[in-house]
């Protein structure tokens, strides 16, 4: 992998060069791992004038576990507690290799911090970098796509173990820490964001914080969960109804939300806008009349951070590429009944290559449970 991320460390350089700046300061975690390999707890990446540096406050033989190791042709320079912040640490160190600029994160940079840097390095001109990482990460390679495909599975494996198990009378806060354990069993770095599990009048909602409510028979239950693997994290939502048949308002909210999904799905593809992704889902659903119950977005990307460009939302800018993985996930949510989220992870792929890969498998067939 190290060829991998000095061509990354590489493209970097180009865009910063470009831009008038000698070197960058990378900040932001995920950021940080996409161009080391890693990145422990506070760490930042300097690519400086005549190295490259992977500057942290540790012992520098105080490595993360393997998958996640640093890019063995960084040198790590490690620092002692009372040696101070990583970021200006590491901008003192480019000023002392000659650099006269430094691209930084603004947007992630706190103010102290840029003032701290000020102060240490006065004669060092600071630039911004910008999102120019956040757009080098929008189209994965695919030994990033294997480790959310993998993720994907764990997802899948974690959830269908539930749905085998007896559900009516436990909380939602059982099941969801039940979900996060199973995704640890097997083989989950972790859960890729707070599980939501969401029971009758709750369910439908996104970013649901399970309460202490208990599943009843009739209820719709949704579940949104999602692993971490090698840092790639996915996400998969399902509805499901609780022990009898469902009702006929049932049966036909989910039927309209699977068909907005579907919608959705069906739109990705490479050059397309993602507001017309986002579009083919919404119409569905606007037609029918929730336009008012309708969330901001209908999907997102996904990979070292679960909610990553491209946004699919109505005033979205750019168009999707090959290789791009996104969430689909329309729901609606009627206050005081409930409601359906449906929400699935692919990769777009050209219509040559079969089209969007479908990451997540467990059926979107309302089951009652």
């Amino acid at each position: 992998m190290s060829e991998v991320y000095a061509a990354r460390r590489a493209r970097l350089r180009e865009r910063i060069h470009a831009g008038g700046s000698a070197g960058a300061l990378v900040s932001r975690a995920a950021n940080v791992r996409y161009l080391a390999g890693a990145a422990p707890q506070g760490a930042v990446l300097l690519l400086g004038k005549r190295e490259d540096l992977l500057v942290w406050a540790g012992p520098e033989d105080d490595r993360p576990p393997e998958g996640s190791r640093p890019d063995e042709a960084l040198r790590v320079h490690a620092l002692s507690a009372a040696d101070g912040d990583p970021a200006v640490a590491a901008a003192d160190l480019a000023a002392a290799q000659g650099a006269e600029s430094l691209a930084v994160e603004e947007h992630h940079l706190t103010v102290a911090r840029h003032r701290a840097i000020g102060s240490v390095a006065p004669r060092l001109r600071l630039a911004d970098l910008g999102g120019a990482v956040e757009q080098l990460r929008l189209v994965k390679d695919e030994e990033e796509i294997a480790c959310l495909r993998i993720a994907a599975e764990i997802t899948d494996q974690a959830l269908g173990e539930l749905l085998e198990s007896i559900l009516v009378g436990r909380t939602e806060r059982h099941l969801a820490l039940e979900l996060e354990r199973r995704l640890v069993d097997h083989g989950a770095d972790g859960s890729a964001f707070a599980t939501a599990v969401a029971t009758g009048p709750h369910s439908g909602r996104r970013g649901h914080r399970p309460t202490d409510r208990r599943v009843e028979e009739g209820d719709f239950l949704s579940v949104c969960l999602g692993a971490v693997y090698r840092g790639y994290r996915c996400e998969i939502g399902r509805t499901f109804v609780i022990g009898t048949s469902p009702a006929d308002w049932q049966i036909e909210l989910y039927d309209l939300v699977f068909a907005a999904q579907r919608a959705g799905r069906e739109a990705l593809a490479p050059g397309a806008a993602y507001r017309d992704v986002d579009r083919a889902a919404r119409q569905v659903l606007d037609s029918a009349g929730y336009a008012d119950r309708l969330p901001e977005l209908t999907g997102h990307g996904v990979g070292l951070e679960i909610d990553e460009d491209p946004q699919l939302a109505p005033a979205a800018m750019g168009k999707l590429d090959a290789c791009v993985p996104v969430t689909v996930e329309p729901g609606v949510h009627l206050p005081g009944r409930g409601g359906v989220r449906i929400d699935d992870t692919l990769v777009v792929r050209p219509e040559a290559d079969g089209g969007p890969e479908l990451l997540t498998i467990t059926t979107k067939e309302l089951l009652a449970l």
